[in-house]
């Protein structure tokens, strides 16, 4: 059987890294890839082993010489998992349009151009695997986190018609939405300009809302959790379509998408408003 290979972005990291080790002891060849790049691992047994590629997604050039030398190395492709993501916390009116696409071209845009230069390869070997990491968020909107909501959300509903295209040429698609997880993604977070200053209407409750946030993120899930779940769909002969880890994260979307959504924001709102 020859060796499965996997291209992950986010990999320097939390999730990332965590899933990019769990593939490696499983015998997989992984492409971590990140801004900062790393140190390449060998699993202790085995022939799995961890190869670190410097690799914005926002830099489309990068994505095709990383692919390419995936290529010319390997001969192929199984996996791509899109991981790599930021936050930008302060409400709406406190947020710039900068700040706003800031924000969307990682989480999301990054992801489209990691996938778009992945499928041409999956098409022409008649199989591969997507794997997006999303967040509960895309479903349970986040007050003062509007716009890491909207990415995640918009990155959901891209996988699920992206599923479709893509499911005569043998591809599949995932998404994982992992609720709240202690990774370095909180300390990571960005806070707008304008939230930071004493004229904001926002500042106050702002800042109560994202501390009640960073404080569940530190008590949530740890990320080898999240990241078992996701080497499971890429190990799997057939993934999910969307995967939720935690029980009772599973709990919250299924009961958030059948309760009427004024009752549903003012239960959010009760705990982050």
């Amino acid at each position: 059987m020859e060796t499965k290979v996997v291209l992950i972005t986010g990999a320097s990291a939390g999730i990332g890294l965590s899933a990019a080790t769990q593939l490696m002891n499983k015998g997989v060849r992984v492409y971590a890839a990140s801004r900062r790049s790393g140190n390449a691992q060998k699993a202790s047994r085995g022939v799995g082993e961890l190869i670190p590629v410097k690799m914005d997604v926002n830099n489309p050039e990068q994505i095709a010489s990383v692919v390419a030398q995936i290529l010319q190395e390997n001969k192929r492709l199984d996996a791509v998992i899109c991981n790599a993501g930021n936050g930008i916390a302060g409400s709406v009116e406190d947020t710039s349009n900068e700040e706003m696409r800031y924000q969307l071209e990682t989480n999301f845009f990054g992801a489209v151009n990691t996938i778009n230069a992945c499928l041409p390869v999956f098409r022409s070997q008649g199989y591969g695997k997507v794997v997006a990491t999303s967040s509960v968020a895309a479903i349970v909107p986040i007050p003062f986190q509007a716009f890491y909501s909207a990415g995640k959300s918009a990155l959901l509903i891209f996988m699920q018609a992206l599923a479709m295209e893509v499911k005569p040429f043998g591809i599949q698609c995932c998404t994982i939405l992992p609720g709240d997880t202690k990774t370095e993604f909180t300390a990571a977070r960005k806070y707008t300009e304008a939230s930071q200053s004493i004229d904001s209407a926002y500042a106050k409750t702002m800042k109560s809302s994202v501390g009640k946030m960073e404080k569940d993120e530190q008590n949530g899930m740890d990320a080898q959790v999240v990241a078992k779940q996701m080497v499971n769909q890429v190990m799997s002969n057939r993934m999910k379509v969307t995967v939720v880890p935690g029980f009772q994260y599973k709990v919250i979307c299924w009961l958030f998408n059948r309760i009427p959504a004024a009752t549903r924001l003012w239960v959010v709102g009760l705990l982050y408003g």
